[in-house]
């Protein structure tokens, strides 16, 4: 079996400061999380950015630029993943469903992947989920996600298309059949959000069924269900992804200290399943992505 690809998604958008203190926040922390991640085996960082004032969820080009910054000056091999999925989320008023209440972050397609254009990650998250997230929506039209993908695919940069229910998965395969996304595609299953995938190894079998011959896919859980989708998605030959994005305990009761305690256990676990993580050179290959200088 070829290796592993562990990617670290260091602090996400929805994990709150009052949940755990590890949480990073600014620039330079989450720029240091994203380097003690690879040094303890992730091939790839997935990024948000926060508010440093406040800790919330950022859109903020300088923010993004600044991580990037940071870790392309440390470390040019390790592989950047920047999310787009902020933007998409609606709030109705209990007033009026047709308006938006506050904490909506609803947006033009085109606003949520500038920095895509500008920066040129490796690689970033395209989102196709529309669904119920907590009491809000979660909006993600076939319209919307053609335009992002077109400047995704435009920028030169990978897009890795995220799965959080059946329905997700149709779109993306109606996008790579119809050329809107180039085939056959790299799919991230994500399970055990409420209202979505359920993270049990029947539905990660079917997951993977359907994709088409030669994808690369990788899936992981939300809390609780972290460390055992990292085994399942192994024994079924994908590849995995940790961090303090999907859950803050490195066990029950237990709060993690750093995202490069979840990458551990995560790599732990492999090897004792008899697996081997990719560096980051070996996972720019397996994805053909091109190697840095």
């Amino acid at each position: 079996m070829s290796k592993t690809i562990l990617t670290c998604a260091v602090t996400g958008g929805l994990t709150k400061p009052e949940m755990t203190p590890y949480l990073p926040i600014t620039p330079k922390q989450i720029a240091d999380s994203c380097l003690e991640a690879a040094d303890a085996g992730a091939a790839a960082v997935h990024i948000h950015v926060r508010d440093p004032a406040t800790g919330k969820q950022s859109m903020e080009f300088d923010l993004y630029a600044q991580v990037v910054e940071e870790i392309r000056a440390q470390n040019r091999e390790l592989i950047i993943n920047l999310t787009t999925g902020p933007g998409g989320r609606f709030i109705p008023s209990e007033d009026d469903p047709k308006q938006y209440a506050p904490g909506t972050t609803l947006c033009h397609p085109l606003k949520r992947v500038e920095h895509i254009t500008k920066l040129k990650p490796d690689i970033c998250s395209l989102d196709f989920n529309t669904m119920n997230s907590a009491n809000d929506i979660v909006i993600n039209t076939p319209l919307n996600v053609r335009k992002m993908a077109k400047v995704i695919n435009d920028a030169g940069v990978l897009p890795e298309l995220e799965i959080f229910d059946t329905g997700d998965l149709n779109l993306a395969l109606d996008l790579i059949a119809d050329g809107t996304l180039k085939g056959p595609g790299l799919f991230s299953f994500v399970m055990g959000v409420k209202y979505g995938l359920n993270a049990d190894p029947a539905t990660l079998l079917y997951l993977r069924d359907q994709l088409p011959a030669g994808s690369r896919w990788s899936a992981f859980g939300i809390s609780r269900h972290e460390f055992p989708i990292v085994a399942q998605s192994w024994l079924y030959g994908g590849h995995t992804r940790v961090g303090l994005e999907d859950n803050i305990f490195l066990k029950k009761g237990v709060l993690c200290e750093s995202n490069a305690q979840l990458v551990s256990k995560a790599k732990r676990i492999i090897e004792d399943l008899g697996g081997e993580l990719a560096n980051s050179s070996e996972a720019r290959q397996i994805l053909g992505l091109m190697k840095k200088n």
